[in-house]
Formats: structure tokens, sequence, C-alpha cells
């Protein structure tokens, strides 16, 4: 513990929580890297400089050619942009544009820098349109095109104002995934659409099919034109890729890429070697030095590759922006390449857990990484991360936790994984929710159950607890019995140990494990599906969207008990060694000391968005984190239910404890390691909000 001291302590100067020092105490980014790249953009005034889009709004850059990378800023303050397109104004470095769409919307927008990518404002103009590519005339800088969903926008003041040039109300030009602009003439330029590409000759006053010799409908994801013979267009799409050597008129498809690579994202030429030819594919990358006569693969054919850079000044340099894979370099012309992610995080940590014995041992959970993500670890409190995915055949990890043997299990959708040192094995699930119970199982007496009494307050936050709230019946969990390891495709969303006992939640069920994850039962008075389990003490606490449960006896027997009905649906819950129960949501958290009997809000503690609630043992509080748009941490000291908080900077899923310092889990920026834990001195955020009655 204090090596990890000493190491965070020289991260940064340490920061008191005042309104003066908040930007001071910004959590530090430490991977795990790699990820999801999506675009580059080289500045034509330094060849070193190199911007990188993500799926999240957050851009990159590099000062050194690729080699390493820093955040700069999330566009928009959203995290559901995706930024395949960025543009560095020729005429002015800082200047610079970003255009991105949203995911199963119609959203986006187009973004604009005045000082290098540090903020970002929205061009109101475009403000809603759905970005899809971008691109600036070589011979004039003024000169700028957008594909958008809805047709083709070009300014001619270098980004100020824009206008449609396409047909508005377009049934063709629409839906335009690639753009280009002829680096001689400008008002000759080229628009790929989801369905056949088209060009304009005379600035978008007239428009042109371009369809022979091009499959019908198909999707055109990107346009280039020889630099130093206009006459040649290459153009890829879902159907493979295409050339031209009459500016557009006519296509001869390329041959040498197999059917299963044809969906070809990016097509990038070697600015020092006119037809040699770059291609990015949905498998792998494939080139070609004789202007796609031929093309030989390079590289995995497992990557999927959204874009290509080449340094305009050493060929030799290519840098490639993967799904899952992150940045991608060679130094040999796109024959051999490394991965180039120093800095670079995109990665989707759904859970995180700890070593009891060593609190530095750190392991998180990856999703949509497939196998290049599963599990990483750190032995160093998250300053460096290690890749432990073998075994998991690149299976999504939602829940991670430590059995009480101290060997490590991981939740997916194919069952729970114990770690065994060198990689994971399957445990498999077992006894089927449907099941019929076991016949030679001891047979237990019925008796009548009966029904309880009404509640006269139903869970709502009213500030004081209830006395005329009788808890529901209890039934008893069924017996345990050995069964046979079974495949099993459900969904394990969270785990935790208590005592000799570990506990899963699933979409058929709670489990229990009472062998350190060998076999699993299924706890037959909590059915269901349940994503969110806490327990500490006799209690054991779990819910889902819209309901929560409750054992006082260990996990032995559970029943339901009434959510806060401010709640519209619960995102996290945990159990503190006070026997209070925490329960959070979009509206905020609310706690309950009488097992569930009524709920009241925290004095203090008024956090909408919650993301996450932790409680640390070791340091006796409760940590709570939030979604955008606060960046906030909350620590509640249970003995006397001080509030205090820290200000990271980012928005955070949750946070656990390493040292004196805290360990947090961004949406899909990896972690962040927080430099000192200094804490307000009692300093209330507001005034409570009053309590609501019935």
């Amino acid at each position: 513990m204090k090596s990890f001291v000493k190491i965070a302590a020289s991260l940064t100067v340490l920061a008191t929580l005042s309104s003066a020092a908040i930007a001071q105490n910004r959590w530090l980014p430490y991977g795990p890297d790699g990820g999801d790249a999506r675009s580059f953009a080289t500045d034509p005034h330094d060849h070193n400089h190199i911007y990188l889009g993500t799926v999240s709004g957050t851009i990159y850059d590099s000062h050194d050619g690729g080699q390493s990378w820093k955040r700069l800023a999330v566009v928009g303050k959203r995290d559901d942009l995706v930024l395949d397109n960025i543009l560095v104004d020729p005429s002015n470095a800082n200047h610079v544009l970003a255009g991105g769409w949203v995911l199963s919307d119609v959203d986006g927008g187009l973004y604009v820098s005045n000082d290098a990518g540090k903020t970002w404002t929205p061009n109101k103009q475009l403000a809603g349109h759905s970005v899809r590519s971008l691109t600036v005339a070589p011979s004039d800088p003024k000169i700028m095109i957008i594909g958008t969903l809805d047709g083709v926008y070009r300014t001619t003041d270098s980004g100020t104002t824009w206008t449609l040039i396409s047909p508005e109300g377009s049934k063709e030009i629409h839906e335009v995934e690639s753009v280009a602009i002829d680096p001689k003439d400008p008002q000759r330029m080229y628009a790929g659409t989801w369905h056949l590409p088209w060009r304009t000759t005379d600035g978008g006053q007239t428009w042109q099919n371009m369809k022979e010799g091009i499959i019908d409908d198909s999707d055109v994801f990107s346009i280039i034109v020889d630099p130093t013979n206009p006459t040649n267009v290459y153009l890829s799409a879902c159907s493979g890729i295409y050339r031209s050597t009459d500016q557009g008129m006519k296509y001869t498809k390329v041959q040498g890429i197999p059917a299963t690579a044809r969906r070809t994202r990016v097509l990038m030429e070697d600015p020092k070697a006119p037809g040699t030819v770059f291609a990015g594919t949905t498998e792998g990358l494939w080139k070609t030095s004789d202007s796609g006569r031929t093309f030989l693969r390079n590289g995995d054919p497992s990557w999927i590759i959204n874009d290509v850079n080449i340094d305009a000044e050493n060929s030799k340099r290519v840098l490639l922006a993967t799904d899952r894979n992150g940045v991608l370099l060679s130094n040999d012309g796109g024959l051999t390449f490394a991965p180039s992610n120093r800095g670079f995080s995109s990665r989707q940590i759904s859970s995180i857990a700890q070593d009891r014995t060593n609190s530095q041992h750190v392991y998180v959970g990856i999703i949509n990484d497939k196998t290049a993500g599963g599990v990483f670890a750190s032995e160093d409190g998250g300053l460096t991360w290690t890749q432990k995915a073998s075994g998991l055949s690149g299976a999504d990890v939602f829940s991670l936790t430590q059995a009480p043997d101290g060997t490590m299990l991981a939740g997916t959708r194919h069952g729970i994984f114990r770690s065994n040192g060198d990689g994971w094995v399957s445990s498999g699930l077992t006894l089927a929710l449907a099941a019929e119970p076991d016949p030679e199982a001891p047979k237990k007496p019925k008796t009548p159950v009966k029904t309880p009494a009404k509640a006269t307050t139903r869970g709502r936050a009213t500030g004081k607890a209830s006395t005329k709230y009788h808890a529901p019946a209890v039934s008893s969990m069924a017996p345990s019995r050995t069964v046979p390891p079974q495949e099993s495709n459900t969904g394990v969303y969270s785990m935790t140990s208590l005592d000799n006992t570990v506990y899963a939640g699933t979409e058929e069920g709670l489990l229990s494990s009472a062998d350190n994850g060998r076999t699993w039962n299924h706890v037959r008075s909590a059915a269901g599906t349940w994503r969110l389990v806490s327990a500490q003490g006799l209690r054991v606490a779990i819910g889902d969207l819209h309901k929560l449960a409750l054992s006082v006896d260990k996990g032995m027997n559970f029943h339901e008990i009434s959510a806060p009905t401010e709640l519209t649906y619960i995102t996290a819950v945990a159990v503190d060694d006070g026997g209070r129960i925490w329960v959070g949501g979009r509206e905020g958290i609310w706690v309950s000391d009488n097992n569930g009997t009524s709920w009241h809000s925290q004095p203090n503690l008024f956090v909408p968005n919650v993301s996450g609630i932790y409680y640390d043992h070791a340091s006796s509080r409760v940590l709570v984190t939030s979604h955008e748009p606060n960046t906030l941490v909350f620590s509640v000291h249970t003995p006397d239910l001080k509030v205090s908080y820290s200000d990271a900077g980012w928005s955070l899923r949750t946070v656990r404890p390493v040292g004196d310092h805290l360990v947090g889990v961004t949406p899909f920026d990896g972690v962040v390691l927080e430099p000192r834990m200094v804490v307000s001195q009692e300093q209330p955020l507001r005034k409570e909000a009053p309590s609501k009655t019935n």
C-alpha cells in the first residue's frame, strides 16, 4: 500500500474539495488501453499531430505520430456521438471540425473547435443532422462538403454557413455515407449513398447517377480521387471495391478480395506512391500496389478496420483505427502492425472486483470487445493492466466477484467462469429454473401461508419510518442438490459473496454456490430476473428494474419489499453494516433502515442519475456515483451518516477503494484513478429537499 501511495502522490499536487480546487482534483485515466477507434485526422501543419475519434463522443490526439495519445475533450458534452469524421482546416490548425451521428437514431451534428480540439461548439445550422461524411477541397480550403441523412451540404466560408446542394427532399440523394472533391476542380464532387454513388460537375446544381458496373443497391462507404490523376476514382461498397478511369462514369470491380471481406469501410491512397491503395475491411487490411489490379491481405483477418491513416511525409508509417483492438501502427508500409494505444482507452467496463487480501489487485470485466476484451487485471491499483481472457472465448463479462477461497469468478451470458490462475474454466450453471424438485430430496410438511397485511405506506420516501407495515410472509428455499453442469445462456449480471456463499443475479433467478462457484443452485424463494445483488451481515438485497427483495437470514429465504415509488426504475442497490438498504435510480437515492418498510432521503445526498452504490466495509462508508452531467463521487460515513464528496471530472459507473485512493469506472473511457481523496469538511451541497408523503 505504501508503494501505491508514493506513486499516486507523484501524480498530482494534493487538492482540497473547494470550488477553486475542483479542476486540480481531476482523476487521471489509466486504461485498460484499446477498445473501439473510429477515425483519424492529420493536422496538415504538423504530420505528427493526429486526432482520433471514438464511438462515445471523445476525441484524443497524438503529437508523436500515433505512438501515444491524450484525451482532449468530449464533443457536445454527450457520450452517444459516433465521431467518424474529423477535419483540420488546412489554413488554420486551430480550426477543427467534427461530424457525429448517433447509433439507432437520426440525431447528430457538426461541432467546431477553435482551440485545436480542447473545446467544442455545435454548429446551430446543422444541429440534429446525422453527419456521416466530411471533406475539404484540396484546391480551396474554404470549400467543404458534408454528407448527412438528408443530403449534401456545402460551405464556401470554412464552415461558418452551410447550404444544401443536393435536391431538397430527394428520394435518391440522401443517406450520404461518403463524399469526395476533385483535387483540381472543386465544382466536381462525389457522394456515396446507402444505395449508389452520385456526382456533380457544377457545384451541386445538377447531379448524375454513377452506377455503370456497380451492383445495384450498394452502400458506398468510401470514395477517393487520385490526387495526381483525377480521372482515377476508387469507391468501396458493401458489394466490393470499384475503380473508374473516367471520373466515375464507368466502374470495374476490383478482384482479389474475397466476398466475405467485401465490406470495405475505408480506402486510403499512399500520397507518395500513386497506385498504392489500402482497403480497410471487416476482415482485415488489404493493399494494392498496382492501382487496384491485385490486392493482398496484410495483418490479422479478424481486424475490423474503420479508418486508415498514412503519414504524408513517411508513408511507411500507417495507422489503423479498429473495433476492439484500438489503434494499430505499422512502420514498414503496412506489412506488420503492433498495438499503439498508450493513453487511449475506449473500453466499456461492466464490472470491477478486488482481491480481499490485497486491494491493489484489481480486476475489470469488459463487454463488446470479444477476444480483445474479457477480463483485465492490475497488480498496482489500476496503474497498469494485463489482459486475462484465456478460456472466455470472447464472452462479454457482466460481473466479477471473489469466491470465499480467493478464486475470481466472472459472470457472462454463457454461464459463470472460474479463474484457475492461467485462464478461465466454465463452472456450468445447474438446476434450471423450470426443473422439477429432486424426488430424493426430503419432503417438508406443508404449512398454510398467511396473507400479509396491507401496507399503509408503500415505500414512499416520507423521511420517517412507517409503523403500520407488516412484512410479507417468506417462502423457504428448496434444499440444494448437486446436478451435473449444464450449458447456460443466461446473463449473469451481478455477483457477491457472503461468508461461504456466492450469490449471482441472473435472467433466470438468483443463484447460490456453497463450493466457491463450482456448482450452482437456484434460490427458490427468489424466482424471476435479478440484476443487482448486495450482501452484508445477515442481509442480502436483490433488485431488478422495478422490484426489490430482501433476505434477513443470509439468503436462506427472500421476500419482496416495496421500492421507493419515486424511482421509475432501479439502477443500484447496496446493504451496509448498519442494516440499511440503499437504492438509487434516475430520481436520486433512498435509504431504508427498517428492512424496506419505509424509505427516506439522506440529508446532503441529492444525486440524480445514480449509476452505482458500493459499501466499503473497511472504511465504513457508502460510495455513490452518477451518470452525466454529474461528475461528483459521494461518500457517506455510516457510523454518523456524514456526507462528503469529491469531483472526479468524469461521469462514473462505480468506484472502489485502493488504499486511501479510489479507482473509478467510466461508461466508455476505461478506468480513472483519484490522485488523493480529500473530503469536504462537513460542507453541505444544499439544503435538504422537503420529504414527500402520501
